[in-house]
C-alpha cells in the first residue's frame, strides 16, 4: 500500500504565494468567461442589427419608385427643358425672364405658394400649346444630352441599378412632363416613368392638363394605380425622394428612402427611422425647379399618369 502513497493528497498548508496564485487564477477565469459571453452577445446583437439583403433578388412583386428632380438628377427637368426650348426659339426673352424668375423665387423662398405655382404651370403650358407631341419628344432627346446627362447622381443611379439587377421594375415618378420623364427613364435603362400628363388632341398640345400636375398626393395615387395594375405588393416596394412633398408616396411603401433630403423630410425620416442617403458635397445643393402645386384634381392626375403609361407600354 505504501507504493500507492503518491495517490493520496498531501496535507500541507498553503503558502501566501499559492493563495495569491489561486485567487489570480479564479479572477482571470471569471474575467475570461465574462469577456467571452460579452463577445458572444455583441456578435449576436450585430447579427440582429444586420440589414437583410435588399432589394431581394427575384422578388417580382416588388418595385422601386424614384422621384426625379434633385433625387435622380441635380436640378429640375422642366427647367432644363425650358432652356432647351428657349434655345430653339419656342418663346421670347421676356418669357424666359419670367421663367427664370419663377425658378429663382422657389430657390430663395423654398415655399410652394399655390398662386405662384399656378402661374408657373400656366407659363409652362403656354409654351408648348399648339406644338406637336412628337416635336417635343424629339427635342427632349436633344435636351437630355445637352443639359441632363451630366447631372445624374451616380449614387442614386446605383440604387436604381440594384433594383434592376434584382429583376425588379424601376419607375420614375415626377411632376415633370411624362414625355420628358419617359426619355430620361429610357436613357437610364429604367422600366418607365409616371409624369404630368398634358392634354393633346390629334398629337397636338391643347395647353391644358389631364387632372393636375403629378405632385404630392398625386404621386402616391399614381404609384397605387400602377401597383394595382402590375400586381406589386407595396409593402415590399421601395420609394426614393428628396422632398417632404413626397411623404405621401414614401409612406405608401415598405421601404422609404430620403435621398438628398430637404430639412422637413430629413426630420420626418429621422423620426420614423427611414433610411437617408445624401450624395451632395460641400455647400448644400440649391433646390432648382418648378414644383407644381397639388390641387383638387390630384387623384385624377395621378391615376391618369399611371393609366397613360400602362397603355403606352402595351
Amino acid at each position: 500500500m505504501a507504493a500507492l502513497g503518491w495517490l493520496t493528497p498531501r496535507k500541507r498548508s498553503a503558502t501566501a504565494r499559492s493563495v495569491l496564485a489561486g485567487e489570480a487564477a479564479a479572477e482571470a477565469g471569471l474575467r475570461s468567461t465574462q469577456e467571452s459571453h460579452a463577445a458572444s452577445e455583441a456578435e449576436a446583437a450585430a447579427k440582429a442589427d444586420e440589414v437583410p439583403d435588399f432589394p431581394v433578388f427575384g422578388d417580382n412583386r416588388a418595385a422601386a419608385f424614384f422621384d426625379l428632380d434633385n433625387t435622380v438628377m441635380q436640378g429640375a427637368a422642366i427647367f432644363h427643358l425650358g432652356r432647351g426650348l428657349y434655345k430653339r426659339k419656342f418663346f421670347q426673352r421676356r418669357e424666359l425672364a419670367r421663367f427664370a424668375w419663377q425658378q429663382a423665387w422657389f430657390r430663395l423662398a423654398g415655399v410652394e405658394d399655390p398662386e405662384h405655382m399656378q402661374d408657373a404651370r400656366d407659363s409652362a403650358l403656354s409654351i408648348v400649346k399648339g406644338h406637336r407631341v412628337s416635336e417635343l419628344m424629339s427635342i427632349g432627346e436633344e435636351v437630355y444630352d445637352e443639359y441632363m446627362a451630366d447631372r445624374i447622381w451616380p449614387g442614386t443611379r446605383a440604387l436604381a441599378q440594384a433594383h434592376l439587377d434584382a429583376g425588379q421594375q424601376v419607375w420614375l415618378v415626377t411632376a415633370a412632363p411624362v414625355e420628358t420623364a419617359t426619355i430620361i427613364a429610357r436613357r437610364l435603362g429604367l422600366t418607365g416613368a409616371l409624369g404630368t400628363v398634358a392634354e393633346s388632341i390629334d398629337g397636338v398640345y391643347t395647353g391644358k392638363l389631364v387632372g393636375e400636375p403629378l405632385h404630392g398626393p398625386a404621386k402616391a395615387e399614381a404609384v397605387r394605380a400602377l401597383a394595382a395594375t402590375e400586381g406589386f405588393d407595396l409593402d415590399r416596394c421601395a420609394a426614393y425622394s428628396d422632398s417632404h412633398n413626397d411623404i405621401p408616396m414614401l409612406s405608401l411603401v415598405g421601404h422609404p428612402y430620403a435621398i438628398n433630403p430637404d430639412t422637413k423630410l430629413r426630420k420626418h425620416a429621422r423620426r420614423l427611422d427611414w433610411r437617408l442617403r445624401d450624395y451632395r458635397t460641400g455647400r448644400k445643393a440649391a433646390k432648382v425647379g418648378i414644383p407644381a402645386a397639388a390641387g383638387v384634381g390630384a387623384l385624377a392626375g395621378g391615376t391618369a399618369a399611371a393609366v397613360a403609361l400602362h397603355r403606352r407600354r402595351r
